[in-house]
C-alpha cells in the first residue's frame, strides 16, 4: 500500500478543488432519499412501499437522463450541459413537496431527468486530470468526499423532517442543488483532454484496457482480463450490433457490461439498505437518531476506500460486491441504533471500494470521446438498481418487517454476483478447451 499518493493528489490544486466542490455538490443529493421516505411515510402518510415507488421514479428518472446529458457534456461542453439542471432542479423541488401522492410521483420522475448529473461529471473530469497510475486513488478519494457527504446529508435530512418539516426539508434540497450546479458551471472542470487542468494526451484507452484486465477476472491475482477475452469473441458481434443502435453503442464490450451489472446490484444494495435504516429505527422509535446510524455505516465506507485506494492488489467489482451484499444481511437482526450501527460497518467497509473499482474499470476502458456517456450509463446503472432495490425492500417491509428488508436485500446481491462470476468461470473453461 502507498499512502503517499493521496497526499500528491491532493497536493494538485485543480483536483483538490474539484474534490471539494464536488463533496458540496453531493450534500442535497444525499440527504433526498430520506427526505422523500420520510415525507410520504410521515407527511403523507402512506406506506414503506409507496414511498420506496417515488425513489424508485426518482432513480428512473436519473437512469433516463443520464445518458443523452452525458453525451451533451461530450458535444456541447460543461456549461451548456448543466443549464438544464440548474433550472429544473430549482423549480421540481420546489414544487414537489406541495403535490399529492400521484402528483409527486410525476414530479420525481421530472426531477430524475434532470438532476444534476454530479457523480458522471466527476467522475469523467478525474479521469482526464490524473495518470493511469494515479486513477485508482483519485477515484478512491472521490469516494471518500461521497461517504462525508452522507456522514452529513441523511442526519441533517432526519433533523430537518422531525424538528421543521419535510416541505422545508425537500425544497431546500432543490435550491441548494441548484446553487451546486452554479458552482460547477463556475468552476468548469476540464472533460477532455486539451482542456486547461487535463493531464497532457489524455489516457491511453489500449494500455488502460490492459491495467484494468487484471481486475475483471481474479480477485487474487493480476490475470489476463475479462476485457481482452471480450474483444477476441462474441463481443465484436454484440459490438457491431450496438453499433448500428441510433448514437452508437460500440463501446460496450463484454468486460464493460460486466461493470454495468456491478452498478445495478450496487445501487439496489445501497438504495435497500437506505430504507431499511430508516425502517428499523422508526419501527423502535428512534427515527430522530438516523445520522447515528448514518455516520457509522459511511466512516466504515471512508475507511475502505482509504485502503482500497492505498492498494496494489486489484479486486474484481464482483468479489467486492459480493461481500458487501452478504455483510448486509446481519443488519436485519439489530434491535436499536447501536446494534445497527455496529452491523453496518461490515457492508460498509466494501461501499466505497465497490464504487471506486467499477468506476476505475469504465474509465479505463472507454475511450475519451465517449467516456462522458460511457459513465453516463454506468450512473444509469446504479440508479436503476436503486430504482430496484427501494420499493423490493419496501414491500419485503411492508410484509415481513424491517428484518426482510435486509434480507431480501442482501440476498438479492449476493445471487447476483454469484451467477456473474460463476458465468464468467464457464466461459473461461469454455475459452481453455477451444484454445
Amino acid at each position: 500500500m502507498d499512502f503517499a499518493l493521496y497526499g500528491q493528489l491532493w497536493r494538485r490544486r485543480p483536483v483538490r478543488n474539484l474534490l471539494l466542490v464536488a463533496m458540496v455538490a453531493r450534500l442535497p443529493h444525499s440527504a433526498a432519499g430520506v427526505l422523500l421516505t420520510l415525507h410520504v411515510v410521515q407527511t403523507l402518510g402512506l406506506g414503506y412501499g409507496a414511498a420506496g415507488a417515488v425513489a424508485a421514479l426518482l432513480t428512473i428518472g436519473i437512469a433516463l437522463g443520464a445518458p443523452w446529458r452525458g453525451r451533451r457534456v461530450d458535444t456541447a461542453g460543461l456549461r451548456v450541459a448543466l443549464i438544464p439542471s440548474i433550472v429544473a432542479e430549482a423549480v421540481v423541488w420546489s414544487v414537489a413537496p406541495h403535490l399529492n401522492y400521484p402528483g409527486l410521483l410525476v414530479a420525481a420522475l421530472v426531477g430524475g431527468v434532470f438532476s444534476l448529473p454530479i457523480f458522471s461529471v466527476v467522475r469523467q473530469s478525474l479521469g482526464v486530470m490524473t495518470t493511469a497510475e494515479q486513477r485508482r486513488t483519485a477515484f478512491a478519494l472521490d469516494s471518500i468526499g461521497t461517504e462525508v457527504t452522507f456522514m452529513v446529508g441523511p442526519a441533517a435530512a432526519a433533523l430537518v423532517a422531525v424538528q421543521l418539516s419535510t416541505t422545508i426539508g425537500i425544497t431546500a434540497v432543490g435550491i441548494s442543488a441548484s446553487l451546486a450546479g452554479l458552482a460547477l458551471v463556475w468552476f468548469n472542470p476540464p472533460t477532455r483532454s486539451g482542456q486547461p487542468g487535463s493531464v497532457a494526451g489524455g489516457m491511453a484507452p489500449s494500455t488502460d484496457r490492459d491495467d484494468v484486465a487484471s481486475s475483471l477476472e481474479s480477485a487474487e491475482s493480476a490475470a489476463p482480463a475479462e476485457v481482452a477475452a471480450g474483444q477476441a469473441d462474441g463481443a465484436s458481434g454484440l459490438r457491431r450490433l450496438l453499433g448500428r443502435a441510433r448514437g452508437g453503442l460500440g463501446w460496450v464490450t463484454v468486460g464493460v457490461a460486466v461493470i454495468l451489472v456491478v452498478a445495478a446490484g450496487a445501487g439496489m444494495v445501497l438504495s435497500g439498505t437506505d430504507v431499511g435504516i430508516v425502517a428499523v429505527l422508526r419501527g423502535h422509535g428512534q427515527g430522530e437518531q438516523l445520522g447515528f446510524v448514518f455516520f457509522a455505516w459511511c466512516l466504515s465506507s471512508l475507511v475502505g476506500g482509504v485502503v482500497y485506494g492505498a492498494m496494489t492488489v486489484r479486486i474484481h467489482p464482483l468479489v467486492l460486491l459480493l461481500l458487501m451484499s452478504a455483510l448486509t444481511v446481519p443488519m436485519g437482526f439489530a434491535t436499536d441504533v447501536w446494534s445497527l450501527s455496529l452491523l453496518s460497518l461490515g457492508a460498509g467497509l466494501l461501499c466505497a471500494p465497490t464504487l471506486a473499482a467499477a468506476s476505475e474499470a469504465v474509465a479505463a476502458l472507454v475511450e475519451e470521446k465517449r467516456r462522458g456517456e460511457a459513465m453516463g450509463w454506468y450512473g444509469s446503472a446504479l440508479t436503476a438498481g436503486t430504482a430496484l432495490g427501494s420499493p423490493f425492500t419496501g414491500l419485503m417491509i411492508d410484509a415481513g418487517g424491517p428484518w426482510a428488508g435486509f434480507v431480501g436485500i442482501g440476498v438479492g446481491g449476493v445471487v447476483l454476483c454469484a451467477a456473474g462470476l460463476v458465468a464468467q468461470g464457464v466461459r473461461r473453461r469454455r475459452r481453455t478447451l477451444a484454445g
